[in-house]
């Protein structure tokens, strides 16, 4: 007999046993009310074992045939696979700059010029604003990567090596990633939450963006797709998850130490510009040594030539750091910061799948039923079979709404693996920025240096026998672009 079936004639037989059963017969009707949790008890095994499943399998398809024709989605479509990461990319590019500090009655603040290309809006926003943004992205999209904000303030002692200029500079940085990550998000992007944030002008946009979405609930309840979730997941989303996940948490922990080192050799190009300036100012100041020169140094070497040369050296010196700090800032804005937004992309993802909620909810209401079981099968005072069947309706509803919001959990994080994967692709444009630094770099250095050689070739010229023939520079070679297919 089919289970479902099965559940639904005993229901249907305890009813009419305990509506004509009387007081007269050998079992009475409270006899009856009594035994019928023994009743639920056995048939419980179908909802909470194996068969629960063929239970909801009936009304899972009266509702997918209702939702059905509302909205016909390929599931290439769905999933996101047309997408490329140049569309993605191309989204939106939201600028965050920093305003002037103003100082308020106590303290002062920072705000940020917020600059949307997509919506062809500037507007000014504080970190708190951004702290309500993300609280109620997070309230509306649980499924979904959201990136996390960078700390408001500086940790005492952890950071104390940081000026505060430094910090916030990279607390802008940051936002400008946390934004841009939603802006080019597929699903955040088209949500009226990001619209408002990047284009209300009045002044208390908390209130506004809390007076509209609170209450407006989670993307379940407003996907009109949320009860065919499972139609769109492949046969194995668990296992592909799975596999996913620790894929993308090894990339992850790789891509740290990529981070690591690039932020490093920008330190090394910072500090080269610095050391640069301090040899043109140390051979600037051997030049202007003041010292008279004895008759021997200038009977046996040409020292007084060599340091009346030196003097003017600062200048091309200074040049020399300045094309050094340059190379330092490129690496860090090209390479670093791209580094830095990929980053953040994948901890959203960790952040994501460490969310037990999607099952948390389902064992939640599981848990509920079989407690119920539990002390219905206790002796105690009699329960009218009303009430038990009205108990029971609200807790299938209850484990049926469960059931629907894991699966669609589940295509959601699908989802969202397939994003990563697509920024994957992110690594060569990571590696072509880092050439194409190099290399540009390299060639504004060697032609300072070049133009540097032929002024000192009075020292060249010396009896060391070093040649004093300038290099030539040769050609230049053409940038590379590595680009995706």
């Amino acid at each position: 007999m089919n289970k479902a079936r099965f559940f639904t004639l005993s229901l249907t037989y305890v009813n009419a046993m305990s509506t004509h059963a009387h007081v007269g017969d050998r079992y009475t009707k409270g006899d009856h009310q009594r035994g019928f949790p023994l009743v639920l008890f056995s048939s419980s095994f179908i909802l909470l074992g194996a068969g629960h499943e063929g239970c909801f399998r009936t009304r899972l398809g009266e509702l997918n045939k209702h939702r059905a024709p509302r909205m016909q989605v390929s599931q290439k479509t769905l999933l996101g696979a047309s997408q490329t990461l140049t569309e993605l990319l191309n989204r939106d590019a939201v600028q965050v700059e920093l305003i002037p500090e103003k100082k308020g009655l106590f303290l002062k603040h920072v705000e940020y010029q917020i600059t949307s290309r997509r919506f062809r809006a500037s507007v000014c926003r504080r970190y708190s604003d951004f702290d309500v943004f993300h609280e109620l992205l997070l309230q509306r999209f649980p499924y979904r990567m959201v990136p996390a904000l960078p700390p408001k303030q500086m940790l005492k002692g952890v950071l104390a090596a940081v000026s505060e200029r430094e910090f916030i500079e990279g607390r802008r940085r940051a936002l400008r990633r946390f934004i841009n990550l939603v802006a080019q998000h597929p699903v955040l992007s088209e949500d009226e939450l990001l619209k408002t944030f990047l284009t209300f002008g009045g002044s208390d946009v908390q209130h506004k963006l809390r007076e509209a979405f609170r209450r407006s609930g989670d993307e379940f309840t407003t996907c009109k797709i949320a009860g065919q979730a499972k139609e769109y997941l492949p046969p194995d989303a668990q296992g592909q998850f799975a596999s996913s996940r620790e894929l993308i948490h090894n990339i992850l922990n790789l891509f740290h130490g990529l981070r690591d080192r690039a932020e490093r050799m920008a330190a090394r190009s910072k500090g080269n510009a610095t050391d640069l300036l301090m040899f043109g100012r140390e051979l600037s100041t051997v030049g202007s040594d003041a010292w008279p020169v004895p008759p021997l140094a200038l009977a046996s070497s040409n020292w007084g030539t060599l340091r009346h040369s030196l003097k003017g050296l600062s200048v091309e010196f200074a040049l020399l750091a300045d094309r050094a700090a340059q190379q330092g800032r490129r690496e860090e804005d090209d390479v670093v910061e791209k580094l830095d937004f990929f980053l953040d992309l994948l901890r959203s993802y960790k952040d994501l799948s460490e969310r037990p909620w999607h099952q948390q909810i389902l064992q939640k209401h599981t848990n509920a039923r079989k407690q119920t079981v539990n002390n219905m099968i206790q002796p105690r005072d009699p329960v009218s079979v009303e009430q038990l069947k009205s108990r029971i309706a609200q807790q299938e509803d209850a484990i049926l709404t469960a059931e629907l919001r894991c699966h669609f959990s589940l295509l959601c994080l699908h989802q969202e693996t397939q994003l990563v994967f697509k920024y994957l692709q992110m690594t060569a444009h990571i590696l072509g920025a880092l050439i194409n630094s190099q290399i540009q770099g390299h060639r504004e250095m060697s032609e300072v240096w070049n133009d540097l050689h032929p002024k000192l070739s009075c020292l060249f010229g010396s009896s060391n026998g070093t040649s004093s023939t300038r290099t030539p520079a040769g050609e230049h070679p053409t940038p590379v672009t590595l680009v995706p297919n």
